[in-house]
Parts: structure tokens; C-alpha cells; sequence
């Protein structure tokens, strides 16, 4: 085509096809302002080709003189355009969730449906670009990867309108999630490399630091192989990267620079307690005299998960989680409750406490309502690093910072020079479930890195029982419908 014909084809052109042309192009301009992306203006010559010159001939298939099969392509450009939207949406403005888990009961509920708002705290650029949108990290139906590692681009996020407050919920990217044992996606992969590796004959307590680090190593190396020759059992062992790891929703209650300390199941930060939520829920030991009814059962909450029918025989014991309303309900409940008694674990009763808490490599005896105090780090601040207190640090330092660590004798390394300090690239949180003593959150697996925040959720959308099947009555919690997600500080 000569520059004439490309002449006559803008002279041509209507004049609605001109201000579509200039709307379009100015919303991409400042759409690409606010990413901070020159790159993509690649783009805007084929938006003026669309508008204006047409030399691309992107509906094609409109003239197919085949019925059949110009209807096909019909479907297949309106599915790839669907799919492309859907991608950018994802990736900047909001995202869907649902709640799996009870670990943030009452707050959020197993069934929620939540809009997960990325423009809250900003959304984060894409690091894995190459994956097929709706997918977190598997294809629905073939269960293969639903993405390619390469390119991996670096951490970026966009500015948002906000940055995370204490107590708000967020939603992000599972940290330990980078190695997953794909028969045992629930369990934290260290966690359980520890726990299968962990030689019972040896007390930590009573080796040096240099011998506990020997200890340990010994212990996660030998954990690892048994993963590994027993794939029939635990899968194949994959990794996945920062933005295609699990999606996980918890109530921040740690920002960086603070120091969180766990006193009987009392939060505290920088030496003062923390507000707990008013539907925050402890593990209580109760005694029943005949089953609970099933419409108290509803009204207090008690899913079948924590209560099954088919047990409540008179005489049992559970442990359930409850808030501290239900808990006064039941006791009042003399003709149902025989006992009922809030648990705390602590150092002494620890018989129901997890032993995988990190940091795996040290021992602690910290328990889940007994636990710190420990240090948030902050980016640009310094920590002094020893052998004492490399546990907390080395998983920031190798695996989320990138760096190469490395103890000879005692002497800690950091890319090859002997470090005795070392400086954050990141701001980092702690993330904890109302649900204090069902919650696999920072008390098993640690800080979560800036770059893991995927958003903020705001509204219920839809929420559905689990308890109940489709088309029964309560099936729809239509009180929760367009719920707001509320925080607190």
C-alpha cells in the first residue's frame, strides 16, 4: 500500500471513527501512565489500525463464504477477547476469591465469595506473564501447569490508593508455596520435610548452635529424599513461582518494623495488645450430655466439619472452635454441656499444638498462643545476624531476596562475604486467622514478603453453606450477599 492509498484511507475515515480512536488511545495512555509502562506503546499504531487505516484485516473471518465455519471463528475471536479482558482485569483492577478454609471464621466465611480489590494496596506487574487466565496454577480439567516460567520479570507494583493497616485482610500469595508436594498441597512443604526428617533421639536443646544447624540441615536433607522416593504417596515435588503460588486470605496483624509477641492467645505489638476481632474463635474442650440440636448447632455457627451428626452421641468430647458468645450460649446449656473449657497452649500443654511452627531449624518451644516476641523486618533497616537468630532471617535472605547464603565454621556468608548484619529489599508481614487455633498462617511458615500481596478484599459477593446442598433452603446465605469485608484498627 502506498502512502497515497494510506492518505485516502484517514481522509476516509468517519468522524466517529476518529473520536472512538481518540478516546480509546487517551484512556490506554493513561492507563499506561499509571503502570509506569513505556513499553506498551507498542500498542497505540495498532489501535489507530483498528480505528482508522484498517490494514490489518482483523475480522478476517467475516468473509469466509463457509457458514460453519465463520460462525466458529465468531466464537473463537469473541472467547479470545473475552479472554484478554479478563486477563487485564485480573491483573490490575479486581480478582475473585473464595474462602476454602475456616481460618478466618467468623469474619469470613467458608463459602464466601469475595471481590478482591487490586487497587487498593496497587497492583503488582506480572511476573509469570504467560498463563492462561482464571487459573491460579493448574488446568481445570487436564491438571497440567497452566503457565510457562519463562520470562520471569521482576517484582514491580503500581501505585494504589492505600498501603496495608494493621488488622485489615489481605489476600496473597502462600510464601512457602515456591515447593509443593502435589499429593499434599495442605500441608506446608518445610514444615513437612522437617517433621519426616526430624531424628527423635536427638534433643536440639542440648547441642550448640553450630551442632543444632548441623542438626537441622541433616534433618531437611533426610526429610527431602523420603519425599522424594515416596512420590506414589506425596506427589511429585514441583515449584512454582512468586505470582502462581497459592492464594491465601488472612488478617494482617504484624506490619514492618514492629515486634509481635503471642501471650495466651493475646496478641501484643510493641508491647501492646492488639484489638482481637469481636468473632475471633479459640478452641474449647466440651462435654456433651446428647447431641446439640441441629438449629442451635446453625445459629451459633458450628459447621458439620467441626461437629459431624453422625458423632454426637451423648458422653462425647470435641474440640471446637468457638467464639466467646457461643461458648457463654453453650455453657448456659446445662441439659447439653456437661463441661466446657477454653484451651490455652502452653508451654506445659502443649499436647494439641502443631511441633512444625517456624522456624523449623530452631527450637523454640514457642506454641501457638505462646509465641515470640520476634521481629518484623522493615525495608532498609538492618538486623545484626548470628547464629542465634539466622533462622528467622535466612528463608528473607536466600529465598526471597535472592541472595547467596552460605555457614563455614560458624561464620555466616552473604554472596560470598563474611556478613554480620544484613539490610531488607523488602517490607514484610505477618499474617494470622481469627480462627487462632485452626489457622495455618506466619506462626507455621513466617513473614510474608511485599512482593507475595495480591489485594484487599472488600465485598461478599455471593456465599454459599457448604453444609447444605444446592437447591435446600439456606443453601444461599442471602444476609451476606453484598456483605462489606470489614477491618478494624
Amino acid at each position: 500500500m502506498t502512502l497515497a492509498d494510506l492518505k485516502k484511507r484517514m481522509e476516509d475515515a468517519p468522524g466517529r471513527a476518529w473520536i472512538k480512536m481518540g478516546v480509546v488511545t487517551a484512556l490506554y495512555i493513561l492507563f499506561l501512565i499509571w503502570i509506569r509502562s513505556i513499553f506498551g506503546i507498542i500498542v497505540i499504531p495498532f489501535i489507530f489500525d483498528v480505528y482508522i487505516t484498517k490494514l490489518i484485516k482483523w475480522t478476517w473471518w467475516k468473509q469466509l463464504k463457509n457458514d460453519t465455519a465463520r460462525n466458529i471463528m465468531s466464537w473463537v475471536d469473541a472467547i479470545v477477547f473475552a479472554l484478554v479482558a479478563v486477563y487485564f482485569v485480573n491483573l490490575y483492577i479486581f480478582q475473585n476469591y473464595t474462602i476454602p478454609s475456616s481460618s478466618l471464621e467468623k469474619s469470613l466465611l467458608v463459602g464466601d465469595y469475595l471481590y478482591v480489590s487490586k487497587v487498593a494496596y496497587g497492583p503488582r506487574k506480572p511476573m509469570t506473564p504467560l498463563t492462561m487466565p482464571l487459573t491460579q496454577h493448574t488446568m481445570p480439567i487436564s491438571k497440567n501447569k497452566s503457565y510457562i516460567e519463562w520470562p520471569q520479570l521482576k517484582y514491580q507494583r503500581v501505585k494504589g490508593l492505600r498501603s496495608i493497616a494493621l488488622n485489615d485482610i489481605v489476600v496473597f500469595n502462600y510464601p512457602s508455596g515456591d515447593t509443593v508436594a502435589l499429593h499434599e498441597q495442605s500441608s506446608d512443604y518445610y514444615g513437612l520435610v522437617y517433621e519426616k526428617g526430624k531424628n527423635r533421639s536427638v534433643n536440639p536443646d542440648t547441642l550448640s548452635l553450630a551442632e543444632q544447624r548441623n542438626y537441622y540441615q541433616e534433618c531437611y536433607n533426610k526429610g527431602r529424599k523420603i519425599l522424594l522416593a515416596n512420590r506414589e504417596h506425596y506427589g511429585k515435588v514441583v515449584w512454582r513461582p512468586v505470582d502462581r503460588r497459592e492464594n491465601y486470605v488472612k488478617r494482617c496483624v504484624g506490619l514492618p518494623g514492629q515486634t509481635l509477641e503471642i501471650k495466651d492467645g493475646i496478641i501484643f505489638i510493641d508491647g501492646q495488645e492488639n484489638k482481637q476481632p469481636d468473632n475471633v474463635q479459640f478452641l474449647y474442650q466440651i462435654s456433651l450430655l446428647k447431641p446439640v440440636p441441629a438449629q442451635l448447632r446453625q445459629d451459633l455457627g458450628i459447621s458439620l466439619e467441626d461437629l459431624p451428626q453422625q458423632y454426637n452421641k451423648g458422653g462425647m468430647t470435641y474440640y471446637l472452635p468457638l467464639t466467646g458468645h457461643s461458648a457463654q450460649v453453650l455453657e448456659k446449656r446445662k441439659d447439653i454441656v456437661a463441661h466446657i473449657e477454653k484451651i490455652v497452649f502452653s508451654k506445659d500443654n502443649n499436647e494439641f499444638s502443631e511441633m512444625n511452627l517456624f522456624p523449623h531449624n530452631k527450637p523454640t518451644h514457642w506454641t501457638i498462643d505462646n509465641y515470640g516476641p520476634i521481629w518484623i523486618p522493615k525495608k532498609g533497616e538492618s538486623v545484626e545476624l548470628t547464629l542465634d537468630n539466622l533462622p528467622f532471617y535466612e528463608r528473607i535472605i536466600r529465598n526471597y531476596e535472592l541472595n547467596d547464603l552460605t555457614v563455614d565454621g560458624g561464620t555466616i556468608y552473604i554472596n560470598g562475604k563474611e556478613s554480620d548484619s544484613y539490610t531488607f529489599q523488602m517490607d514484610y508481614y505477618w499474617m494470622m486467622g481469627d480462627n487462632r487455633h485452626n489457622s495455618a498462617d506466619s506462626r507455621y511458615w513466617g513473614f510474608v514478603p511485599e512482593d507475595h500481596i495480591v489485594g484487599r478484599p472488600v465485598l461478599v459477593w455471593l456465599s454459599l453453606d457448604k453444609d447444605k446442598s444446592l437447591g435446600q433452603k439456606g443453601k444461599i446465605r442471602w444476609n451476606r450477599l453484598f456483605h462489606a469485608v470489614k477491618n478494624y484498627n
